[in-house]
């Protein structure tokens, strides 16, 4: 039997550098927020099972989203943490544990298709867990505690990591359970399946799957997706 595909999306922040009091997965561009915008592309993703969005336990704006009543969503309460987040969904994955679980960040309003579909394919050949990234492009320095350059690192094996993160259901579960047993912090599921000693693909992503952090980022986002002909 052939291993479903599902999708979790972390949506429970309130991304505090946004400078706004609107959590930054229901700021829009062109009328839709980040989240429809996600949700809508992964939604048009062949082969997706299932999404599952973590929402904030008080969150009181996604019940104003139409996307949010397709039937392959459903939501859950979320965590403190991204880690805590991702988890609370992952349990509620309706799926075996050999299927395939992709993770993808609420505010990367830019994801393309094509993209989720390289990545699924780079995994499904291989069997084994992989992130869309980027190469990184910029001269790349390490910095002391008194910040100043330590010494300026080799970029040429370096790379930014993006969503979706695609790995095992049950291996993510076991990989992001096991770091929160030890008291480590993850920042990405890569990271827990990294100290889980499981291999992890880097396929490559695009720019225009940025994550927006900060107030320069949404119009950064609005001019790729105009290029993409979504706003």
């Amino acid at each position: 039997m052939s291993r479903r595909l599902h999708v979790v999306i972390p949506a429970a922040g309130i991304g505090s550098r946004m400078t706004t009091d609107t959590p930054k997965q229901y700021l829009k561009i062109a009328g839709k927020t980040l989240l429809e915008y996600s949700v809508d592309t992964l939604l048009r993703t062949p082969g997706i099972t299932s999404i599952t969005v973590a929402l904030h336990p008080d969150d009181t704006l996604a019940a104003d989203l139409q996307i949010l009543t397709d039937p392959r969503v459903s939501r859950v309460a979320g965590g403190d943490e991204r880690a805590d987040s991702v988890l609370a969904a992952l349990y509620a994955v309706a799926g075996e544990q050999g299927d395939w679980v992709l993770v993808h960040d609420a505010a990367r309003p830019g994801l393309r298709i094509a993209d989720v579909q390289r990545l699924i394919a780079a995994v499904i050949a291989k069997g084994e867990g992989g992130i869309l990234a980027e190469p990184v492009v910029d001269t790349v320095k390490l910095g002391d505690a008194v910040g100043r350059v330590e010494k300026t690192l080799d970029r040429s094996a370096l790379w930014r990591a993006q969503t979706p993160q695609m790995f095992q259901l049950g291996e993510l579960i076991s990989a992001l359970e096991a770091a929160s047993q030890r008291g480590l912090a993850v920042t990405d599921e890569a990271s827990a399946m990294e100290l889980a000693g499981q291999p992890v693909q880097l396929v490559s992503g695009s720019p225009a799957n940025l994550k927006v952090t900060v107030p320069e980022d949404l119009e950064l986002a609005a001019w790729y997706l105009s290029r993409q002909g979504e706003s």
